[in-house]
């Protein structure tokens, strides 16, 4: 399994809009990928195409959170998706 470690760029944390562009994103990889918050079991992460498990996952500014994916193609779409979370999608 493919592991990425990405920081919450975001101001407001992955909520409303970042957890959108996020989630759209996740959905658009050819394997599926979970998120989880730095130190919590494998067990617990939740789905990343998700809005409502992004939302709920509490990652605020600064957060380090876990991205797992399994399967061909699971590296490029962890880098993928980390490069979204680290991008401030509220930068005027």
């Amino acid at each position: 399994m493919a592991e990425r470690i990405a920081t919450i760029a975001s101001r407001v944390g992955l909520h409303a809009r970042p957890a959108a562009i996020f989630a759209e994103a996740a959905a658009e990889q050819p394997v599926e990928v979970t998120i989880a918050l730095e130190g919590e079991p494998a067990e617990e992460a939740l789905d990343a195409s998700s809005i409502l498990a992004l939302m709920g996952l509490g990652a605020e500014h600064g957060t380090r959170v876990v991205l797992r994916a399994e399967g061909e193609g699971a590296e490029a779409a962890l880098e993928a998706l980390a490069a979204v979370l680290e991008t401030d999608h509220d930068a005027a």
